[in-house]
């Protein structure tokens, strides 16, 4: 009897017997989200005698009352009260999510911000050459510092590329034109318009195209609400640039945003009711106390 020519194989039957098809790889996402949490609170004899910071959380629950009703951006000035009151300040407030730095034409003016645990409830410090110089709690859906200085930002021209374009960029100047004619039209009140460069056909030296003419400005905002938000000024009238990240530090979103100021780092209509609602509660316990 002759051996069969065709050598015999065995075929796999089940899962994991066959080649697997290529699969989709996606970037993974952020994995946590900034939630309110409320602030670890002093024992309650650690706060008599602490008049004057008791005096400044009632004054800044009423202002808050006042901003959410459409008076506007309202303060309450901390500079020179006693550190057991400021201490106790700092633990009613704590940290929130957001948090912004501008910085001045020279290294000497800083000026810090960072939102309490209430949103809208925010913390301006202004510090020259590493003194503080003022210390405000101020309530609004954002620090007005942080447009004025968008505003004095804003360059008097419009840099205009001459001669032939450098390797590699081919899409940023057509786009530069559409964000122009966006800026040129935008007026308050009016939705944000949002340039989402992650879903173009943008190349590295294109997006540093458009970085180099757009400009950077002196406010840097970072917020943590859904994995890490970092956002920059430009130079050019009411235009931000905004980054996502995830918790991997990996950009999942790249955006050019024309508007006042990005929502992102804004508290909306109802963050304000919630938050006078809270800081109102936790008054009432220190005063209580």
């Amino acid at each position: 009897m002759k051996d069969f020519p065709i050598p015999v194989v065995a075929i796999g039957i089940g899962p994991g017997s066959q080649p697997e098809e290529d699969t989709l790889e996606y970037l993974p996402m952020p994995q946590g989200m900034e939630t309110f949490r409320a602030p670890v609170l002093p024992e309650p004899e650690d706060v008599v005698g602490c008049k004057q910071a008791h005096r400044a959380l009632r004054e800044a629950l009423a202002q808050l009352d006042r901003v959410r009703q459409g008076a506007g951006n309202l303060g309450v000035d901390l500079t020179g009260l006693p550190e057991a009151d400021l201490k106790l300040i700092n633990q009613v407030l704590g940290e929130g999510e957001v948090s912004a730095l501008v910085t001045g034409g020279d290294s000497s003016y800083e000026l810090r911000v960072q939102e309490s645990v209430f949103a809208g409830v925010w913390r301006v410090v202004c510090s020259v050459n590493g003194i503080v110089s003022s210390d405000t709690i101020e309530l609004g859906a954002v620090p007005q510092a942080l447009r004025t200085a968008a505003v004095e930002d804003v360059s008097p021209r419009v840099p205009r590329w001459q001669g032939a374009l450098p390797p590699n960029v081919q899409n940023a100047p057509t786009l530069l034109a559409e964000i122009e004619d966006q800026w040129l039209t935008w007026h308050a009140g009016q939705p944000a318009h949002v340039v989402n460069l992650t879903l173009l056909p943008m190349s590295v030296e294109d997006i540093g195209f458009l970085d180099h003419h757009l400009g950077t400005g002196r406010v840097l905002i970072l917020s943590r609400g859904y994995g890490n938000c970092r956002i920059t000024n430009t130079r050019m009238p009411n235009c931000w640039r905004v980054v996502y990240y995830n918790s991997q530090d990996v950009v999942i979103l790249n955006t050019v945003e024309v508007t006042d100021l990005p929502d992102v780092a804004q508290a909306a209509q109802e963050d304000l009711d919630d938050s006078h609602e809270r800081l109102r509660e936790v008054l009432e316990w220190v005063e209580g106390a």
